[in-house]
């Protein structure tokens, strides 16, 4: 079979420099100039087109289901439904925690949906028009049903004696639900070829896409491949595989056509994965001295009606983290999660971290206005010295390294933070609403492992295949850099690739803020064991260069070499934020006017990627901050289905200055020395954001806001008046 190109040229299936990126690494702008080959533009010939017929309400039984007229509609090829798949194997999930509940994927529902957007039936046609017409002619009677909710405590930690409490403060927080929102919604291409099978996904784990979908049709190891091409975001939103995968994939080997599939915009919002949606209260006593003697916290998770891969990820991290950076006397934690008929909840960019850390720095900086304390000074009355580390936390967590005082003291410098305080006196006085929100932060990242491909060509250039895929970070810019550093070489002599299950047998993906610590780490392994073994060809003489190398040894190239590599303990990020915010009197709008923010993220690789993951964080924690939130009514409906009712940051509402400034603490957790960064700015800026909020409406109220921060809200607050929900 022949595909098209995004230039109307067929290319051969086989060809990986067209279909995938295992063999290629491109010019950085190569996107920018259109050149970018996604899941949608690959469009096989002859290729059958997939709709899904989702359910229209939530919690309900299902009385009748008629595909009668959708199966004889015009260029109709075939329609699934439930009963024509089978009983399939479930999807993976990580339990993480011991005893957690499981609600694997639901394929298609059988007998009873329930939330509004589940797959019920899939019709497969000569074209996409063919195909959605025909959905529309599918019949479905319900009777409503008792939704499905329970709640379950799945963590909790008791360490320490609580001491003297001369200060107590309260907090209670509600985390919105948000779309993982990506440029280039979801995506699936199955083509069979005999009894074997590709399938190229819009996705963040090729490999473990490949695991699932092996497992699940039945297929014999090796019988199907999996390929990400371009990715156009992801942000934790394709990290699982999901019903439309599979029924691509089942439908293309039961046809034996190519089949095709795309979400609109509308499906990503209603049936992809949703963000956040936990709720979180917190108690903080300190002593006479403003220094922590316990900290009470309970965290609970939406879960939805199933679960992806990392479902879990949010829950654990959310709870092992507190209380963060500081030292507590005691500690009280406990986390539940709450099964129920709704969206499912995955990871999201920061998956937990966002919320560990603004329900501690919400709390220090309510904490810091009861007993009398500037916000700079109650944290360093309280955080882990430098001297600590290896420090092991109340959680039984083990932070490698880390210096908060020194990020304190370069941010309050950085900022300079005494005349932005001068300052906001005078501009309250002057009748304005302003506010500066300090948060500090850490971030756990770079665990477990990854695989990483090296080949010696004949002429002397590199083949380099990493486990971790890419969506937009510059992964093939930043190794190609560490090899050539690694082998002596210009990036030029060294091809990047990632995101085919063929050309590398294993690998992880991109989540957790883990590429850099642990792909890097892999990469040094490959680079330094192909240096030794040929070397240890060539007699052990002194190395002559990578193209005299491959001229002496050219009746053995190409020579490869593959490293597993396990990180020995997870790395801690952290950072601090300082936000500036002013708020409109008369209307409730909020502005962000300055962002200054140091960062820990130990060895770097390339500042310039490292800056650009900073900022893009930066913008979706300002839109979980200010102005993103799904929002489902009492009967499952989704009532911001589209982008005319869920907002997303835009160029305009990013701070008007931004001042980035880093520090670098030395860490053994990985070889490479690196510590996440990617999603450093959902961590920090959503909690520097909200206590700016916070001090900007001291003057009218103490209670607590809820996200996001809209106009309406902030409004409602400096006029007493009741929230809305």
């Amino acid at each position: 079979m022949k595909l098209l190109g995004h230039d109307g040229v067929a290319k051969e299936q086989g060809d990986i420099g067209f279909i995938g990126r295992a063999m290629h690494r491109r010019e950085d702008d190569a996107l920018l100039r259109g050149q970018g080959r996604f899941v949608d533009d690959l469009a096989p010939q002859g290729a059958l087109h997939m709709a899904v017929f989702r359910a229209p309400v939530a919690s309900a039984r299902i009385e009748m289901l008629d595909v009668d007229d959708a199966r004889a509609a015009p260029g109709v090829a075939a329609v699934f439904t439930a009963d024509d798949l089978g009983v399939m194997p479930a999807a993976g999930v990580n339990r993480l925690i011991e005893g957690a509940p499981l609600k694997p994927m639901v394929v298609l529902a059988q007998g009873r949906v329930a939330a509004a957007g589940q797959p019920v039936a899939v019709v497969v046609a000569e074209s996409r028009a063919a195909a959605e017409e025909a959905a529309e002619q599918i019949m479905l009677d319900t009777e409503p049903d008792v939704p499905a909710d329970s709640c379950h405590r799945v963590a909790e930690w008791q360490t320490g004696q609580a001491g003297e409490e001369a200060t107590q403060v309260a907090v209670t927080l509600s985390h919105p639900r948000v779309a993982p929102f990506a440029m280039e919604p979801r995506a699936a291409l199955a083509v069979p070829e005999g009894e074997a099978l590709t399938v190229w996904l819009s996705t963040q784990t090729p490999h473990r896409a490949r695991d699932d979908l092996q497992r699940m049709l039945g297929l014999a190891a090796g019988a199907l491949r999996v390929v990400a091409p371009d990715v156009g975001g992801a942000f934790g939103g394709k990290a699982s595989i999901y019903p439309e995968d599979v029924l691509c994939a089942f439908a293309a080997l039961r046809l034996g056509r190519a089949v095709s599939w795309r979400a609109t915009r509308g499906e990503d919002f209603l049936a992809a994965t949703h963000g956040r949606g936990a709720r979180s209260d917190a108690e903080l006593a300190l002593d006479g001295e403003g220094r922590i003697t316990r900290l009470t916290a309970r965290h609970e998770f939406a879960m939805g009606y199933w679960m992806p891969y990392s479902a879990y990820a949010p829950v654990s991290n959310a709870g092992r983290i507190l209380p963060g950076p500081y030292i507590a006397a005691s500690v009280d934690i406990a986390v539940d999660v709450r099964l129920s008929d709704a969206p499912a909840i995955n990871i999201y960019r920061g998956a937990g971290r966002p919320e560990a850390a603004m329900l501690i720095e919400r709390a220090m900086d309510k904490a810091a206005r009861a007993a009398g304390l500037d916000p700079f000074e109650i944290r360093r009355r309280n955080i882990i010295p430098a001297s600590a580390f290896p420090y092991h936390s109340p959680t039984g967590e083990t932070f490698d390294s880390g210096d908060y005082a020194e990020l304190l003291d370069k941010l309050e410098a950085a900022s300079d933070y005494a005349a932005l305080r001068q300052r906001q006196a005078e501009r309250r006085a002057a009748g304005e609403v302003v506010g500066l929100g300090l948060a500090l932060y850490i971030e756990p990242c770079g665990r477990g492992w990854e695989t990483a491909k090296l080949t010696l060509l004949p002429d002397g250039r590199f083949r380099a295949l990493t486990g971790a895929s890419a969506q937009g970070q510059g992964r093939e810019t930043a190794f190609a850099q560490l090899l050539a550093d690694e082998l002596g070489t210009e990036p030029a002599q060294i091809e990047v690739g990632e995101g085919d299950s063929a050309a590398l047998d294993n690998g992880i993906g991109a989540l957790a803020s883990r590429s850099t610590a642990i792909g890097a780490s892999a990469m040094l392994r490959a680079a330094r064991a192909l240096r030794e073994r040929v070397q240890g060809l060539m007699g052990g003489n002194a190395f002559p260069g990578w193209q005299a190398a491959a001229k002496s040894l050219a009746a053995q190239l190409p020579l490869t070499v593959e490293e597993t590599y396990t990180a020995q303990a997870e790395a801690w990020a952290s950072g601090a934020v300082l936000a500036e915010m002013a708020i409109d009197r008369d209307t409730g709008a909020a502005r962000v006017e300055g962002i200054t923010w140091v960062d820990d993220a130990g060895r770097v690789l390339n500042p310039m990627l490292v800056e650009g993951q900073l900022m893009g964080g930066m913008a979706q924690g300002l839109g979980a901050a200010l102005m993103e939130r799904l929002v489902i009514d009492g009967d499952g409906q989704l009532l911001t289905g589209s982008l005319m009712d869920y907002a997303v940051p835009r160029a305009a509402d990013m701070p008007a200055r931004l001042r980035l400034e880093k520090i670098a603490t030395d860490t053994d957790a990985n070889e490479f020395g690196a510590k996440g960064v990617g999603e450093a700015g959902c961590i920090g800026i959503p909690a520097a954001i909200l206590n700016a909020a916070q001090d900007a409406l001291s003057p009218f109220t103490e209670r607590d806001l809820a996200l996001p921060l809209t106009s309406e809200r902030l409004w409602r607050a400096m006029n007493d008046l009741e929230d809305t929900p």
